[in-house]
């Protein structure tokens, strides 16, 4: 590791030592709240449902006994759900602090809805950690992932109350987007925040300059992640590799696209058997990327894959 990518040892915790209880209430009592779940998130769903949706209370975390509070947790369907259509699903907000992932998905809803209601059954969560959001955290409050924890049995009560909602509406799902963004504090604090977490060294990579997808190994599927890439360069650049073909250290599929092992990582991908499923990387620290062009390009991105399921 050159000087200039070594990191100070994370201040929780003794450094090759996993936290146990004491560690992790160290890491809770850090966290403030920085923004408003109910007036950013829960007040525009309320304000600006579309006419074909219907909004939907799927269950709330409750953080009480870590002197928390508790959030209600929203999702958005179609108001008439047939059958005999194709059934989207969408999902912001698992990693709460990346932005454009819920206030994207905001923004489709708003503009996109009820245009696309006609031909598909949608199911929309756009905002899975409220908590996250508001603290501007990639964990919950227990310093788990949520992103980490779509399994049976999920500790997580995120990722469990999501997969709960997903499943009472039927076996069938046919596409599933999933919305993301890769920031500098992937380096600057949620990775070494992890490697100290778990008693390990921290493994840095570069942060791609630019929007990126993270398709399933399981389920590749390229002309449809190639669609997607196409559509969004409209709005957006594409992450380059880097000099050895990769992507945070993954290796580089096709312009634009890496794959991971979605199901064995326990990633909200990995929830469904979709035949068609992506997770969208925003870079919101692009010089060259404002937030309104991250919000339209997660947007894009649903719109993009929705079309691409309808000519298939």
């Amino acid at each position: 590791m050159s000087p200039q990518h070594a990191s100070k040892p994370y201040p929780i915790g003794t450094q090759g030592t996993p936290w146990g209880a004491a560690e992790k209430a160290a890491w809770l009592s850090r966290q403030r709240l920085k923004r408003s779940y109910a007036e950013e998130v829960a007040a525009p769903l309320r304000a600006r449902l579309p006419a074909r949706a219907e909004l939907i209370q799927y269950g709330a975390l409750d953080y009480g006994r870590l002197g928390l509070g508790s959030y209600p947790l929203y999702a958005v369907r179609s108001r008439s759900w047939s059958p005999e259509l194709p059934v989207v699903l969408v999902t912001g907000g698992v990693h709460g602090y990346e932005t454009s992932g819920v206030q994207g998905a905001l923004q489709w809803l708003e503009h996109e809805f009820d245009r696309h209601a006609v031909a598909v059954n949608l199911l929309v969560l756009p905002c899975i950690s409220p908590w996250g959001y508001e603290t501007i955290n990639r964990w919950n409050p227990d310093a788990l992932d949520p992103n980490r924890q779509f399994k049976p049995n999920s500790p997580a009560a995120e990722a469990a109350l999501a997969m709960a909602c997903v499943a009472a509406h039927g076996a069938r799902i046919d596409l599933h987007v999933d919305l993301h963004e890769t920031t500098d504090t992937d380096n600057s604090e949620f990775g070494p925040a992890k490697a100290a977490r778990d008693g390990v060294a921290f493994d840095r990579h570069d942060i791609p300059d630019g929007f990126y997808l993270v398709g399933d190994t399981e389920r590749p599927v390229p002309e449809f992640q190639r669609a997607l890439i196409a559509a969004v360069r409209r709005v957006t650049h594409i992450a380059e590799a880097d000099e050895r073909g990769r992507l945070i250290g993954e290796t580089l599929q096709q312009p634009g696209v890496i794959n991971y092992p979605q199901r064995s990582l326990g990633l909200c991908g990995a929830m469904t058997a979709a035949r068609f499923v992506t997770t969208t990387e925003v870079y919101p620290d692009s010089p060259t990327a404002s937030p309104a062009q991250c919000n339209e390009a997660q947007a894009v991105t649903v719109t993009a894959a929705i079309e691409f399921l309808q000519r298939g």
